[in-house]
């Protein structure tokens, strides 16, 4: 993991006037929210949605937790989902006002919700104050009986239409029964997909990371100004806010985003809001700058934030805030370590060693980014492709099975932010996830991809 030592004053920073501040800077792809009361398999559908089991799942109440979010494709058009977590069994009184909450908060931030029951019960009264909510909110939601997995339930899914949110969907999440028809019905309720507005097509940069890891004083200092509110308690910052300054006379967009808990800490109401938020944050950034506290050291939960802006494809730099706490060259080294140890699954992600009240190597710290940024942005000539990828394969033959080898025949560059290659090959399929990542390498060697994700397709000659 790249990283930057050398202490340095920052440039002087200025903001440039925009009448669309806080508006987004790239399209991003719709994000769908999973709800409802617990034990309805939420969890289960997000799962098999993603096509992978990714939120724990076992049959009780509440067991969500940590990786949530994830984008797929479908039919050619990019999802994000958010699996959102069931509410505590308490008072009924409380739990109804809570499920109001989050069906308000989900509505509000979501192009689409998913509001999911149980076939095995019929509807709720807590299913209907979900539903009352999000009638009253006038937001698009797709209403699902999951658990459809024998006649007996199917028979109970027109019991859901006194909900009031129109036609329901049966589904059983278990078996996947019905989860392409899901699919389609989700892209039938999004807006058509759109182009980002020229104005806004600035580097647009996520300042993302637990609670109290210093996001918003490094937005301060970095401005110079105290323009978010900055106090030692977690969770200060409950909403994302959008800055937009010259750097060095390059305008880019600083988005400072709620902290992300994990997934079992996260409370009802305001501070579940707030992580939805960051994560939307994430989806309409270009970078994301992983803030760390050095002093504490790095956690599992430092690692599943920057997960969570690879998922959404995007570029990762990592700041690690509060250097000034760290004491001695033996302190710095151990926790030098346990850097890379927790981030080994970045790709060659830039790092910082910084202290946003000391201002230690604040100027580097767009720079990083904007090294990434750049480095989204490439397009690589086909013919220095080829020449690169040949010189490449000829170090390390492809693999071959039952005498008949994978030759490598030519690629090019199907994409930019994130690159994306299509390489052609005689028998494609024995082509190991080893060797695509072989030569993922030598890409990032050559032409210096680091922060960013690269996508490799294979196709047959």
């Amino acid at each position: 993991m790249p990283d930057r030592e050398a202490a340095a004053t920052p440039p002087e920073t200025a903001r440039v006037p925009a009448a669309a501040e806080g508006s987004a800077a790239t399209s991003a792809a719709p994000l769908v929210a999973i709800i409802g009361r617990p034990n309805v398999g939420k969890s289960t559908l997000f799962n098999r949605l993603m096509g992978s089991r990714v939120a724990v799942v076992e049959n009780q109440p509440g067991t969500t937790r940590d990786r949530i979010y994830g984008e797929i494709e479908w039919r050619g058009r990019g999802l994000a989902l958010v699996d959102t977590a069931g509410l505590a069994w308490r008072d009924p009184a409380p739990v109804a006002a809570r499920a109001e909450a989050q069906a308000r908060m989900a509505a509000a931030d979501a192009d689409l919700s998913l509001l999911v029951t149980d076939a095995m019960t019929g509807p709720t009264e807590l299913d209907r104050a979900v539903a009352r909510e999000v009638l009253r909110a006038g937001r698009n939601c797709l209403l699902v009986v999951n658990k459809v997995d024998a006649p007996p339930q199917r028979e109970r899914v027109p019991e859901f239409y006194t909900l009031g949110l129109g036609e329901p969907l049966a589904v059983s999440a278990v078996h996947g029964t019905a989860s392409g028809d899901l699919l389609d019905a989700i892209l039938a309720r999004l807006p058509a997909a759109t182009r980002p507005s020229t104005p806004d097509a600035h580097p647009r940069f996520a300042i993302i990371g637990r609670p109290n890891v210093g996001k918003s004083s490094l937005l301060n200092a970095l401005l110079g100004e105290a323009r978010t509110l900055v106090h030692d308690a977690p969770g200060t910052t409950r909403d994302s806010v959008d800055t937009l300054l010259a750097w060095e006379g390059r305008p880019v967009w600083l988005v400072d985003t709620a902290g992300i808990r994990r997934r079992g800490h996260v409370e009802r109401g305001v501070e579940h809001h707030s992580v939805l938020r960051a994560l939307r944050s994430i989806q309409h950034a270009d970078v994301g700058i992983v803030v760390v506290d050095a002093h504490e050291g790095p956690t599992a939960q430092d690692a599943h934030v920057a997960g969570y802006v690879l998922d959404a494809g995007k570029g990762v730099t990592i700041a690690a805030n509060k250097w000034d706490l760290v004491r001695g060259k033996e302190a710095a080294a151990r926790i030098d370590h346990h850097l890379r140890r927790i981030f080994h699954f970045l790709p060659e992600s830039p790092m910082a060693r910084i202290s946003a009240v000391t201002q230690r190597n604040l100027d580097h710290v767009i720079p990083m980014a904007l090294e990434v940024y750049d480095a989204r942005q490439q397009r690589i000539p086909t013919s220095r492709l080829n020449l690169f990828l040949r010189e490449w394969v000829g170090r390390r033959d492809p693999p071959s099975r039952r005498g008949r080898p994978a030759r490598f025949k030519y690629a090019t560059q199907t994409g930019a932010s994130p690159p994306e290659f299509a390489l052609f090959f005689s028998n494609p399929d024995h082509v190991h996830r080893s060797y695509l990542r072989y030569l993922e390498n030598g890409l990032r060697a050559t032409f210096g991809f680091n922060g960013t994700p690269v996508h490799l397709t294979l196709r047959a000659s």
